[in-house]
């Protein structure tokens, strides 16, 4: 992988986790798990002003948890499980690691003989 792919990968990772980094938008997320909801909806069902709402939204969106469209005058929003998919790769590289240090360890502590106590 290039130099400035990882970069690109990186930066992607940052905006989606730092776009988790607030309580509000995590109830937002697990709110558009169960379906796509206009920005009323999700403004009336977390009690904020709309203004907060947008500024949440367009955090999310930016970091590509979210992906929006309009129809008329209604703004929808869903989950962009590209942004999903995205997380699950970095989770699932850091489980496998975190999986294969563990099997180095196991392996190192059979191949190792055990004391015996007097």
């Amino acid at each position: 992988m290039t130099e400035a792919k990882l970069q690109t990968e990186q930066a992607q990772l940052d905006r989606l986790f730092h776009s988790l980094a607030d309580p509000h938008r995590r109830a937002m997320v697990t709110r558009l798990v169960q379906g796509p909801a206009s920005m009323t909806e999700l403004a009336a069902s977390l009690g904020l002003a709309l203004p907060s709402t947008l500024k949440h939204l367009q955090v999310l969106e930016n970091g590509g948890m979210v992906a929006s469209s309009k129809q008329g005058r209604v703004r929808t929003f869903a989950i962009d499980r590209d942004g999903l998919a995205a997380m699950q790769a970095w989770l699932a590289e850091h489980q496998r690691q975190l999986n294969a240090g563990f099997d180095r360890l196991e392996a190192l502590m059979r191949a190792t003989p055990e004391e015996k106590k007097p």
